[in-house]
């Protein structure tokens, strides 16, 4: 969603629906009961300046009686109804500039040419602008708060254009006349033809009818101009906030994300690699239970161990979904290589191991790695591979990293079960969080290689 303040403006994001526990608008401009209550009520505004208006207009014919009747006092004027006439033409104006103010929040462009054709209509026909001045401020406040600086100077422009030139050929009754001849029929005024001929009126006044015409216009468009700038400030803070509170909640769910792949690839280890052998021991013990009743029994013995260190291993990686555990991982139960080829050569993997005597290095998740590439590739040779001749697993040891080969013959059955690629992505994402790679394919010859780098410190204790 978007605010648009006026044609020609820039689009300003609003509040979107998930931001509305957020900061608001409100919060950020403040203000007492009343201010809020305008902010939350606009409409209040608009009957309360309306209203304003009416009575200045009234209060204004008044002026405009006795002005007219001290002109014609003074024989400046010979109509008989001249008073009629200028009070008649104020009270109309009086009456219909403050109703058109009324939508001037909806229609702020349109409310003021209507009331410059209202002003001008007053001049053409009593000589007198009325009310329309002041409330043409007004309406000029609101196109400079709802619509672009260009938009405002130019409607500003026409307005101060039109209406001086009007002023200048119809005004008969300005401010400087109101004030000297409303009160020439009581004979309190000062004498007006030391300043007046008679119409029309010298170029000096009219300049001074301009001058206060330029002035009320300008009051009206700098106020407009001001408040326009705050609500765009409040608007900008409000949705810089909304951009901050998205960023820290996006930077949590992918926190969430990154510690729920962690987990996903420990249990999918495993449970894919104990089972996996749990479930070749138990096959191998049937098949050996009444011809070999002793290699039976170590087979439900290693399915047993095999079943405890998972459970284990299961225990820790949800362990560290704990609320004490932010920053734990899981640790294996086992980190000796030997014995993790040892327990596949148990169900009948014709496995082969070099290098496993290597040191591997201190750092926990490097020898984590190394264990569950090595496992994983053993998982996938005893699922996918059935029947295959010979597998090699080759572990070296170098200044700036530990290389793993895991390499097979192929099988000579078809396999059982058929892979989601889960496990091949858990190895490389595994290798890549510490800065290494895994490649896995089928080999020229037949079989299947995987082949993983993990750099690890070196003596100095330098990262490769």
């Amino acid at each position: 969603m978007v605010i648009r303040s006026g044609p020609g403006d820039a689009v300003v994001p609003g509040p979107r629906p998930d931001d509305a526990a957020l900061l608001t608008e409100a919060q950020v401009r403040g203000g007492g009961p009343v201010a809020r209550l305008v902010a939350a009520r606009p409409w209040i505004m608009d009957l309360v300046v309306a209203g304003s208006m009416a009575v200045l207009g009234v209060v204004g014919a008044a002026f405009a009686f006795e002005t007219a009747a001290g002109a014609r006092a003074l024989g400046l004027y010979a109509q008989d109804d001249v008073t009629d006439v200028v009070t008649g033409t104020w009270l109309v104006g009086a009456a219909v500039a403050p109703a058109l103010l009324l939508a001037r929040r909806a229609r702020p462009l349109l409310v003021t040419a209507l009331l410059l054709v209202t002003a001008v209509a007053s001049l053409l026909v009593a000589g007198v602008v009325g009310v329309a001045v002041a409330c043409l401020a007004c309406a000029l406040y609101s196109v400079a708060a709802s619509h672009s600086p260009r938009t405002t100077w130019m409607t500003f422009g026409a307005v101060l254009v039109v209406l001086t030139v009007a002023l200048w050929r119809w005004q008969d009754l300005g401010l400087l006349e109101t004030l000297s001849w409303s009160g020439a029929g009581t004979g309190q005024q000062w004498d007006p033809t030391t300043y007046f001929d008679e119409p029309p009126f010298s170029p000096g006044r009219r300049s001074g009818d301009v001058l206060l015409l330029l002035a009320l216009l300008l009051l009206g468009v700098t106020t407009g101009s001001a408040t326009r700038a705050r609500r765009l400030h409040t608007v900008e803070l409000v949705e810089r906030y909304r951009a901050m509170a998205r960023e820290r909640d996006q930077s949590a769910e992918l926190a969430r994300a990154s510690e729920r792949a962690h987990i996903a690839r420990e249990m999918h280890d495993v449970v894919a690699h104990s089972l996996s052998v749990m479930v070749a021991l138990s096959d191998g013990a049937d098949a050996a239970f009444e011809r070999a009743p002793e290699r039976s029994r170590e087979a439900l013995r290693e399915a047993g161990r095999t079943g405890r260190a998972a459970l284990a291993d299961m225990q820790r990686v949800l362990g560290a979904l704990g609320p004490v555990a932010h920053d734990r991982r899981a640790e294996p139960t086992e980190v000796d290589l030997a014995t993790l080829v040892a327990r596949f050569g148990a169900v009948g993997l014709p496995v082969t191991a070099s290098g496993t005597d290597v040191a591997l290095p201190a750092d926990t998740s490097v020898r984590l790695a190394v264990l569950r590439v090595v496992g994983e590739a053993l998982t996938n040779v005893l699922r996918h591979a059935p029947g295959t001749a010979s597998v090699h697993v080759a572990l070296r040891r170098t200044p700036s990293a530990v290389e793993v080969d895991v390499v097979d013959s192929g099988g000579t059955r078809p396999a059982e079960a058929h892979g989601t690629g889960r496990g091949v992505v858990g190895m490389q994402e595994r290798a890549a969080l510490l800065g290494g790679h895994v490649e896995a394919g089928p080999r020229p010859g037949g079989g299947w290689r995987v082949h993983a780098v993990i750099p690890c410190a070196d003596e100095d204790g330098g990262r490769a």
